[in-house]
C-alpha cells in the first residue's frame, strides 16, 4: 500500500511540473527590474499572480539588460540559443531607441522582427505571447525637464508598438498611464525606473486578463 501511495505522490509531482507554463520575458531595463530585487521585477510578481488564480507558471526566463535598444535584445537572442518551446512570452521594448534619438520609423520594422521571433519562440503560437507598451518617464525626477518631449516622442512609440502587435494578432497591454502618476512611490531611488510598487501594478493589470492565461 505505501509503495501505490509512493508512486501515486511521485506521479502527481511529474504532472505537476510537467503541466507549468514555461515563461520567457524580453526587454530592457524595465523587464529586467533596474533599482529594484528579483522578486520586484514585473514577470516574477506575473508569475506570482498568476500561480494564486490558478494559472501554474514558472518562474520567469528573462533576457533583458539596462540600456538595450531593438537591435541589442535582437541580437542577444540569438545568441541565447533559445529553443522554440515556451509557452508563455512577454515583449517590452523601445525606450532606449526613444532616449537615443532613434526614429519611431527605424524602430518600426526592428520591434516588428522581435514580436516574431517571440512567436517563434513560442512554437510559432501567437496566442502564448504578450507585448507590453513603454512606460513614461518623463513623470520621473530623470525626465521631469524633458517630459513633454517624452511623452509625445512615446507616445509614438507605442502606437507604433501597439499596431504592429495587433495587426499580428497578439495580445497588448498598456501600462503606460500607471507610469503617468504623481505618486512618487511608483519611481525607484534611482529617480528613474519604476519602483516595486509600480510592477506590481502593471502585473496586476496584466494578470487581470485571467482568461487568456487560463487559456494557454
Amino acid at each position: 500500500m505505501r509503495f501505490i501511495l509512493s508512486l501515486l505522490i511521485l506521479f502527481c509531482s511529474v504532472v505537476s511540473v510537467s503541466a507549468q507554463l514555461k515563461f520567457l520575458a524580453l526587454g530592457d531595463s524595465y523587464t529586467i527590474g533596474e533599482s529594484v530585487e528579483e522578486d520586484g521585477r514585473w514577470p516574477n510578481q506575473l508569475q506570482k499572480k498568476l500561480n494564486a488564480l490558478g494559472v501554474n507558471v514558472s518562474m520567469p526566463m528573462i533576457i533583458a539588460r539596462t540600456g538595450w535598444r531593438t537591435d541589442e535584445l535582437s541580437a542577444a537572442i540569438e545568441s541565447a540559443d533559445l529553443t522554440n518551446d515556451f509557452d508563455l512570452v512577454g515583449l517590452l521594448i523601445g525606450v532606449n531607441n526613444q532616449y537615443q534619438g532613434k526614429s519611431v520609423e527605424s524602430y518600426k520594422p526592428e520591434f516588428e522582427q522581435l514580436l516574431k521571433r517571440a512567436i517563434e519562440l513560442a512554437n510559432g503560437d501567437k496566442s502564448r505571447v504578450f507585448v507590453v507598451s513603454i512606460p513614461d518617464y518623463g513623470f520621473t525626477p530623470f525626465g521631469a525637464s524633458k517630459k513633454d518631449k517624452i511623452s509625445k516622442e512615446l507616445d509614438e512609440y507605442n502606437q507604433a508598438n501597439k499596431k504592429i502587435t495587433e495587426d499580428h494578432g497578439v495580445n497588448y497591454y498598456y501600462i503606460t498611464d500607471i507610469s503617468r502618476s504623481d505618486d512618487s512611490g511608483l519611481v525607484a531611488n534611482d529617480n528613474l525606473h519604476p519602483s516595486a510598487k509600480q510592477y506590481g501594478l502593471w502585473a496586476d493589470l496584466i494578470a487581470a486578463d485571467v482568461k487568456f492565461f487560463k487559456s494557454l
